[in-house]
């Protein structure tokens, strides 16, 4: 893989900004028509756009694919355009992707972007992905904080000092999030019907503090009918876990190998 490490002035957030794009170097890859499959890979409260290169073999699994990998990072933010803080979601879900299918052979077809993310980056890969479902064909949730509403009304994050202000920070009046566009469960509601409903990958590990919360999700969707795949299997909220499921996900977007 080719890796771009990109630092630019972010008009929306109005500061500059380091991102990290993978692409393929395969001999396949160069003489193929057309433009790049592109997977969005999110991080997790406590990371940045190095983490998933440095505690994944996600470079490896995704180079056997020939498909590009964005890595973005948003501090804090879940992904949202918060209530005191940064346009993060729209920084994600709208510049990035303009900004690299600028320069970039990346395609900007539906069919050919995906989006996933771990812990925090699952919530953001779930609720950028039924937000624009006219961008993004598929997402990934691994250990993700799929109920927002549970992890609010959580006697681990409320005794969290630190940790609760930050989500403060991020919605504002936390009341107000049930039922809202950061209710992933409201926002599988609103889209239920949708023929654009991105295919969804849900696993958690049975020994992480976010099982229950993904339960809940999991036990909302499924009534549904919708293309949703949940998953859970031994393990806690440790990178052990997503190195080996990042390549379960690859499997299920179903491309092509070309190495």
């Amino acid at each position: 893989m080719v890796i771009n490490e990109i630092n630019f002035r972010s008009s929306v957030l109005r500061y500059r900004q380091k991102l990290i794009v993978m692409l393929p170097q395969t001999a396949e890859c160069s003489i193929r028509p057309g433009k790049l499959k592109c997977l969005t890979l999110l991080h997790g409260l406590s990371d940045d756009e190095t983490s998933w290169m440095r505690w994944s073999n996600v470079e490896r699994y995704a180079d056997k694919y020939g498909i590009a990998v964005v890595l973005p990072s948003v501090e804090k933010s879940f992904y949202t355009n918060m209530a005191y803080g940064d346009n993060f979601f729209d920084y994600v879900s709208e510049e990035i992707p303009q900004f690299i299918q600028s320069f970039l052979p990346i395609s900007d077809k539906r069919e050919d972007n995906f989006i996933a993310g771990l812990s925090m980056g699952g919530y953001g890969a779930y609720k950028i992905a039924l937000s624009n479902p006219e961008k993004y064909c598929a997402a990934a949730s691994l250990s993700g904080v799929v109920d927002i509403n549970g992890l609010l009304a959580s006697r681990e994050a409320q005794q969290d000092v630190s940790v609760f202000n930050d989500i403060k920070l991020v919605f504002g009046d936390l009341e107000k999030v049930p039922g809202s566009k950061h209710d992933l469960l409201a926002l599988i509601d609103k889209n239920k019907n949708n023929p654009l409903l991105p295919r969804l990958y849900q696993w958690c590990g049975t020994e992480d503090y976010l099982h229950q919360n993904n339960l809940i999700f999991r036990n909302h969707i499924s009534p549904l009918g919708l293309d949703h795949i949940y998953e859970e299997g031994p393990g806690d909220h440790t990178w052990p876990h997503w190195d080996r499921m990042i390549q379960r996900v690859l499997q299920w977007l179903d491309l092509e190998e070309v190495n």
